[in-house]
């Protein structure tokens, strides 16, 4: 690492002590870690996250950009292809899963929505309320300017 920043001093450790010593296990240390072992973790863990977000902020000031985005990330851990496979491999983990939760989402809106039009076609015309169709209208314009927006500015994944 470059310089050695001054982390802040906060009260108690950044980790859950749980999560710590699970870490500590998984990697051969015994049941029961002593405390000085789980907080020096903890300082290192977030000493490396602080150094990080630092590096990716110089990246970002770099390119004269204010804010973070998910490429300064890539591009600081360029040299270290273990964390960049890895980093690489879930955010295409966490695209999959957007993805099936949306389709998931859409499938179960389109039985509802079958449902609410049988139900319509029993209701007398008059009873019915103008503002249905209007609504699913609005609906689909809403997501063609989300989708347009999204072509031209980019996936707000990218900002950090």
């Amino acid at each position: 690492m470059t310089e050695v920043r001054m982390r802040l001093r906060q009260k108690g450790q950044q980790f859950p002590t749980q999560d710590l010593e699970a870490f500590l296990l998984a990697f051969g240390d015994n049941d029961f870690p002593l405390p000085e072992t789980v907080r020096v973790l903890d300082e290192i863990v977030t000493d490396y996250i602080i150094e990080t977000c630092h590096e990716a902020a110089a990246v970002a000031h770099h390119a004269r950009r204010a804010k973070i985005k998910l490429d300064d990330f890539k591009f600081m851990l360029r040299r270290d292809t273990g964390k960049l496979g890895r980093v690489s491999e879930m955010l295409e983990t966490d695209k999959e899963l957007k993805r099936k939760r949306k389709a998931f989402d859409t499938d179960e809106g389109a039985v509802l929505q079958k449902g609410d039009a049988k139900e319509e076609e029993d209701v007398p015309a008059k009873t019915r309320g103008k503002g249905g169709d209007e609504e699913g209208e609005r609906k689909k314009k809403k997501k063609k300017k989300d989708k347009a927006k999204k072509e031209k500015f980019g996936d707000d994944e990218s900002v950090v």
